[in-house]
Order: C-alpha cells, then structure tokens, then sequence
C-alpha cells in the first residue's frame, strides 16, 4: 500500500491527478506528509527487491524530529517476521512507484539488530542509538540541550 492509498483527507490530490513532481507546491507532499499516510508503505531497495513495509514511525518528542521508521522484513505470511529501526535520514521517498527507498540489500537486513513485536529495545538509549546509526551509516541529528 502506498500513501496515496492512505490519504483519508485528501491531502495529496496533486499526486492523484498524475503529477509526481517533487517540485508540485500544491498541497502537502512530498515535502511535508501526514505520518499516518506512511504507515504501511512498502520499502525496497535500489535493486528493485521489496524490503518490508513500515509499521510505525517513531518521533522524538523532545525535539520534534522523526527518528526512525520501524520496518518489518522477512519471514513468511506474517511469520518470523522481525522488526528493525531505520534510521529516517536512510530512507528517501521515491514519489514516482510511491514508497520508500533503502540503499541496502536484504542480506544487510537478515544481519541487521533487529528485535521481536513483544520486545521492542530502549530506543532513547545512546549507545544503542549509535549502534543503529553506524550499522546504517547515517549520522543522529543534534538534539537541542
């Protein structure tokens, strides 16, 4: 499913009329999107290889930043299916097939820390943090003191 799908308010009617320029000023999107509308969008990779669908997207609170998106790759018709944290700034939203991108391909995620649905991590933890951002090579944006 893909965040025009998703689009309950009607925000991102130029994308519905067949325009898919990123340079579109009317209405929200691409630009700014409703976290709700990207719930369950599909993931793949720049080898065309689907690598899950976002199930939630986690917001840092105290800055108002989006931190990660929690995708769920592999397994078999929901089974053995885990969850990892992706870091926001590795993902870029490709707005002609309408889902996001990830420069990595599957083996990266069949190694990456990734954890249960009944046992999600502490991500607010700095060295786990770290850990994530390195594994993905991004970097953490500065939180303000």
């Amino acid at each position: 499913m893909n965040y025009e799908n998703r689009d309950s308010l009607g925000m991102y009617k130029p994308f519905q009329n067949g325009s898919s320029s990123i340079d579109d000023k009317d209405g929200p999107g691409p630009h700014l999107m409703g976290a709700n509308t990207l719930t369950g969008n599909n993931v793949y990779n720049r080898q065309d290889e689907n690598l899950g669908d976002i199930k939630e997207i986690m917001l840092d609170m105290r800055s108002g930043h989006v931190s990660y998106a929690v995708l769920e790759f592999g397994g078999f018709l929901g089974m053995g299916t885990k969850l990892f944290a992706v870091p926001w700034s590795a993902l870029t939203l490709d707005t002609v097939e309408k889902r996001f991108i990830l420069d990595a391909n599957k083996e990266l995620l069949d190694n990456a820390p990734g954890f249960e649905k009944d046992d999600w991590p502490d991500m607010a933890d700095a060295m786990w943090e770290k850990s994530i951002h390195d594994y993905y090579g991004t970097k953490p944006y500065s939180r303000p003191l």
